[in-house]
């Protein structure tokens, strides 16, 4: 710009030259711009060439301008560059390696099985050593000088086959439950009892190995344990601390009874229970949402922590104005297991069911006898069935007769107590004896046509008060009460049951 400004200033004074040959030298040519003369510099040759290097494409596109300078340029480049890679090739050959021939037969098996043994034995990979010289040869293999398992005693199985099967020998397996019988019955064993077994070292692979200890729970509160010592086998004995405070369970019946029964802590089976009971006495239908429930039941709690939940014992429905208190007592009359109330009363109720699977033949009342050809009252009900059907008791009762009994052929009365009894005529053959007590459907005999029978069919006849009447029409109810020791000891577990703290 400096070297501009001062030619337009030369040009414009006419007085004025460039002073020295060299200045005048410098400048090359001018072109004219009007009034400015600008010298134009020379590019240096290695410049331009480098410039035209640069603008020339190397590797042009092979599929396109097929033929063209530029695209044998491009070939002559991929050429080059294929001869210097072959020409450089460092000449790297492949390693060689050892292939090892298969196992077959006998010896793949083999391989196998040592493949997999130390997996059992604790092992983490279970891959077999490759031969080296480390290896030597056994003569035998040694056995694990302890071995620890368990047994399972299934449904059916008996102590000793238990133990025989885990590997006990018979010996040791028979000492064991001699030993095991002289402090539980070993039938009292229940099914999935885990016997932990300890087997020790024997002397000879021919023989099974020593029992050395064994333990398992014998029942709730007692855990056995046995013993090798220099004398055998010994047994001891392990009790367990057993809490058997009854559980009390209360709270209010709420949207339903059982749902908030089980909801405070009883079980399934236990509400089930509880609702059977007071179903007996009361309609569930009018137990409304704010009556109280409470519930007793037998609890037993092992110090190692498991719990175990008995029968019901108690079962309390309070309503406000009416409260419902019912106990389970065992009256010593075969019929244990019931629930008196908190005065010491039951009501016992319930209806003749028939006897037999069979049809109505012949009704109660006034009939045409069939052998005797006149009108005489029918004292009861015949009912048609082949002979051989079995003869089912109505309800409880006892066998006040089995025997002969003139028309009636093989002839059986039964005393249900409250001056009902009933009688079951023409029968084939007794299932029951005199003085038995019999249960509701238990059989009593078989349908027959001793006496005086047209055919095969069971003469059923009732009796109220020594009255016959029909037996479609016989209800029974009647009230038992304690009274004496009896009542006495009713009550002191009446009192005993309340006196549980409920459940929190």
């Amino acid at each position: 710009m400096g070297a501009l400004l001062l030619a337009v200033f030369l040009r414009e004074q006419p007085g004025l030259e460039l002073a020295g040959a060299a200045g005048s030298r410098g400048l090359a040519r001018s072109r004219d711009f009007g009034r400015a003369i600008v010298p134009v510099r020379q590019v240096p040759l290695h410049d331009r060439m480098r410039g035209a290097l640069h603008q020339i494409d190397w590797v042009p596109d092979l599929g396109a301008r097929i033929g063209s300078a530029t695209w044998w340029r491009g070939l002559a480049t991929c050429v080059g560059l294929i001869a210097t890679v072959t020409l450089t090739n460092p000449g790297i050959r492949p390693i060689p390696g050892f292939v090892a021939t298969g196992m077959t037969g006998a010896e793949r098996e083999e391989a196998r099985t040592l493949s997999i043994a130390p997996l059992g034995l604790g092992a983490s990979t279970g891959r077999r050593m490759a031969a080296n010289d480390l290896v030597r040869p056994l003569a035998e293999t040694p056995e694990r000088p302890v071995i620890e398992l368990t047994a399972t005693l299934g449904s059916g199985d008996s102590f000793g086959a238990a133990l025989q099967r885990a590997g006990v020998g018979r010996a040791d397996a028979a000492r064991a439950a001699d030993l095991v019988a002289g402090e539980v019955a070993l039938g009292d064993l229940q099914p999935g009892t885990v016997l932990d077994l300890t087997l020790g070292r024997r002397h000879d692979r021919r023989t099974a190995r020593p029992l050395e200890q064994l333990a398992f729970r014998a029942r709730f509160d007692l855990n056995l344990a046995l013993h090798r010592q220099e004398g055998g086998l010994t047994l001891e004995r392990r009790p367990i601390a057993i809490d058997r405070t009854p559980l009390r369970i209360q709270g209010l019946v709420g949207a339903s009874l059982y749902r908030s029964a089980r909801a405070a802590g009883a079980s399934a089976k236990l509400v089930e229970a509880y609702i059977k009971a007071i179903a007996a006495r009361t309609s569930i239908g009018g137990i409304g949402a704010n009556d109280r429930f409470d519930i007793i039941a037998d609890h037993a709690r092992a110090a190692t922590g498991e719990i175990q939940i008995g029968q019901l014992q108690y079962a309390g429905l309070d309503q406000g104005s009416k409260k419902l208190r019912l106990v389970r007592w065992e009256d010593g009359d075969g019929n244990g297991g019931q629930f008196w109330d908190a005065n010491g009363q039951v009501k016992r109720s319930g209806f003749m069911g028939m006897p037999v699977s069979g049809r109505v033949s012949s009704t109660f009342g006034m009939r045409r006898h069939p052998l005797l050809g006149f009108l005489r009252m029918h004292k009861g009900l015949d009912l048609a069935a082949p002979s051989g059907t079995p003869i089912y008791a109505p309800i409880d009762g006892r066998v006040a007769m089995a025997g002969r009994n003139r028309g009636y052929g093989n002839f059986i009365k039964l005393d249900h107590g409250s001056g009902v009894a009933s009688g079951y005529g023409h029968l084939s053959r007794f299932a029951v004896s005199s003085g038995q007590r019999v249960q509701r459907g238990q059989i009593i005999g078989y349908v027959g046509s001793t006496g005086l029978s047209t055919g095969p069919h069971l003469h059923w006849e009732v009796w109220k008060n020594g009255v016959n009447v029909n037996p479609r029409s016989i209800s029974l109810s009647s009230v038992a009460t304690l009274s004496g020791e009896k009542l006495r000891a009713f009550k002191a577990k009446v009192a005993s049951l309340l006196g549980v703290a409920p459940a929190h």
